[in-house]
């Protein structure tokens, strides 16, 4: 992502609906899978890659030790403000890690960033123990690719059965494979086919309106009470995909 993109992360990543949605998706599956490290669950050595500023990083720190990987050293100066220690600068597509050095990865919106995602899966594999989980995020549908993936310097958007079929290739195995924000979906792809007959901003930009408070609220509210239901169903359609996937 550009240096602008980074630092509006940094601003909106712990409030915004969207980031505040996505983190608590993942924390709520890592409870489901490992219960909580407080109560006896289990004590992880957990990777995140692509950490971006680093908040999703802060939030799982509760599971053991994590390592805050971006490609990006402005990335990784964001993640110093937060206090984040254990940081690495790396490729996802060479990970600087020996094999089998993690019982899980995070993986949230990045595979799209990189031109070859097969090849990330591949080293994500590598580096897990076995047994060991990826829980990954990336966004779904071609037909909505926009101004937004242009500015956040994607790609590709996904399809299930394409992202699927490129985890069984790799050697995992799919624990979970389902659509997130999907009450959304309908919103988000009307905005982005009149958006589409806008001209582009120079330099573009992503898609981040800022709503007052309550409304920001009232989202993050919505998208906590779907990630109920995306955590028991696998859901039809939506904005995102979600992949849980185990290495045998």
């Amino acid at each position: 992502m550009n240096a602008a993109e980074y630092d509006r992360m940094y601003l909106l990543e712990d409030s915004y609906w969207w980031f505040a949605g996505r983190h608590r998706l993942m924390e709520s599956e890592l409870a489901a899978l490992y219960g909580d490290p407080k109560r006896g669950g289990r004590v992880l050595a957990l990777l995140d890659v692509g950490c971006g500023t680093g908040a999703m990083s802060a939030r799982v720190q509760r599971w053991g030790k994590v390592v805050s990987m971006d490609y990006s050293s402005l990335a990784l100066q964001y993640c110093r403000r937060r206090g984040l220690q254990h940081l690495a600068q790396g490729d996802a597509m060479k990970l600087p890690f020996q094999t089998s050095s993690f019982d899980t990865i995070l993986c949230m919106d990045v595979l799209e960033h990189l031109p070859d995602d097969v090849t990330a899966l591949c080293e994500f594999l590598r580096v897990l123990k076995p047994g060991g989980r990826m829980l990954a995020t990336v966004p779904a549908y071609p037909h909505l690719w926009s101004e937004h993936d242009t500015a956040l310097m994607h790609y590709r958007r996904y399809l299930r059965p394409e992202l699927s079929s490129r985890l069984k290739g790799c050697g995992f195995r799919i624990e979970k494979l389902s659509h997130t924000m999907m009450l959304l979906y309908p919103i988000v792809a009307l905005q982005r086919r009149l958006n589409a007959r806008k001209p582009p901003h120079d330099p573009p930009q992503a898609a981040m309106p800022i709503f007052p408070a309550p409304i920001n609220t009232a989202l993050t509210s919505l998208v906590t009470i779907e990630n109920i239901f995306a955590k028991r169903f696998s859901l039809p359609a939506g904005l995102t995909i979600l992949a849980i996937a185990r290495k045998q």
